[in-house]
């Protein structure tokens, strides 16, 4: 998973669709990726967060 910085609206959707994979910087509440490769189980979480990602910042690689 990637974040596009440039184009993330700080909007905390993406923490609080899935908070165990996103978080936002303290500084200026750009999001971060915890978990660049998530495991399979999680892939539907990392999915959910990009959905509600207004700014359609995030990008989810999913491994074959």
């Amino acid at each position: 998973m990637t974040v596009d910085e440039e184009q993330c609206c700080c909007s905390g959707q993406c923490v609080l669709a899935a908070p165990d994979l996103f978080d936002q910087r303290e500084e200026d509440g750009i999001a971060v990726v915890l978990v660049a490769e998530p495991t399979a189980d999680r892939y539907e979480e990392a999915r959910t967060a990009a959905r509600h990602c207004p700014s359609n910042a995030i990008s989810v690689h999913e491994r074959d």
